[in-house]
């Protein structure tokens, strides 16, 4: 008989433990960062989650014989992405655990039981029930730095509970780092950008809040063409991409929003925001009246210090020119003037099934800082399993 209880979180009681759960956990680790409750609450609510449309979700707390919780986690799935691989592959997120594999393995069969019973074979973990680039990965490798804005950041022996109940690494999801200058791209993609700033058909621009339905459009064309190809990602609606632009207004700087053109049309952006959880972490998950005093207050201190890159893409046809050479040294004599408030640059999300992609932040001269794991677990374990199909862009 375990000597726990899983308890699913139906009511504002439950919802506030597994909110708060994590705060408990983490209170001794100095770069842990308590995300705002609203961005994981948004997650759970069907009228903020398009996710919903195709699928469920549903979360439980686990708890001891005294009472004291000792953990939670997330199960949910998407028809549309499970359809995808494979098997049909649900997932799990927002796990959180004491170091203690009973309690893990009450939490990953539960999720388990449930994702087999919506017709699912497979569950992969930690992930989001959403887009990819928030609450996704288990941080394997970076645990001296602290996590960029929803993003995870968990203990190291996390990676044992996964490991030790039969999960597997589907891909690795690297975060890249490089100072700002210009200095560190490859003497291959500094002669390719030189050419190309000499060039008048090739333009480079950061964004201007005063156009920006300009750039929201044009934003969209160079993703449609770079990603929409890619497996697993969707074509994305002229809805969507303002929704994007619009979410992002209260932080966005037009200074680090960087577009590529070839003779006015649009060939590629490198979006980047302020990594704003310096900001964040004085907030205590709140983003009530006194939260947006704080955030405002801090804002203007200017305390972050580096830009997160969100998105990089170039459409095919004009890849391998040194494009992104160019965007990197556009950006730079902006970057060097004096008053610039960046200091680094951060590359997020770059999974190891993207080898070009890793190839080109390699030659603008960015490191791998951190590392987070995205594991599979297939409910047939008589089936070989097999890593993320590499992709090529």
């Amino acid at each position: 008989m375990s000597s726990y209880q899983i308890i699913e979180v139906t009511n504002d009681k439950t919802r506030k433990r597994f909110i708060e759960f994590p705060v408990e956990l983490y209170k001794n680790e100095k770069n842990w960062i308590r995300p705002l409750d609203q961005d994981v609450e948004s997650v759970f609510d069907l009228k903020k989650n398009k996710f919903f449309r195709n699928g469920e979700a549903i979360r439980w707390i686990l708890i001891d014989t005294s009472n004291a919780i000792v953990g939670r986690v997330a199960a949910f799935y998407d028809k549309k992405t499970a359809a995808k691989n494979d098997q049909p592959t649900g997932g799990i997120g927002f796990f959180d655990c004491i170091n203690n594999q009973e309690a893990a393995n009450v939490l990953f069969d539960s999720s388990k039981e449930w994702l087999k019973n919506k017709g699912m074979e497979a569950m992969d973990g930690p992930i989001n029930f959403g887009d990819r680039d928030r609450w996704w990965g288990c941080l394997i490798d970076g645990f001296d730095y602290p996590p960029n804005y929803c993003m995870p950041y968990n203990f190291s022996y996390y990676n044992d509970l996964f490991e030790t109940y039969g999960f597997k690494n589907y891909f690795n999801q690297y975060t890249y780092y490089r100072p700002v200058n210009a200095e560190g791209l490859s003497d291959v993609i500094k002669e390719k950008a030189v050419r190309l700033q000499k060039n008048p058909k090739y333009h480079f621009e950061h964004l201007n809040k005063k156009e920006l339905d300009r750039f929201t459009e044009d934003f969209r064309t160079v993703y449609n063409k770079a990603w929409a190809k890619t497996p697993g990602v969707a074509e994305m609606s002229k809805v969507h991409a303002k929704g994007l632009m619009k979410s992002l207004k209260p932080i966005l700087d037009e200074r680090i929003m960087w577009f590529a053109y070839y003779e006015k049309e649009p060939i590629a952006f490198f979006l980047q925001v302020p990594e704003i959880n310096k900001i964040i972490r004085h907030l205590n998950g709140k983003i009530n009246l006194l939260g947006k005093l704080k955030f405002m207050y801090f804002k203007m201190r200017n305390i972050c210090d580096t830009a997160l890159g969100l998105i990089f893409g170039v459409v095919p046809e004009y890849q391998a020119k040194g494009i992104e050479g160019g965007l990197v040294m556009a950006f730079a004599k902006v970057a060097l003037k004096k008053g610039f408030p960046y200091k680094r640059l951060e590359f997020n999300w770059i999974g190891d099934f993207n080898p070009t992609m890793m190839k080109v932040v390699d030659q603008v001269g960015a490191t791998i800082l951190k590392t987070h794991v995205t594991y599979r677990f297939l409910f047939d374990r008589n089936i070989p399993f097999k890593r993320a199909r590499k992709i090529n862009l």
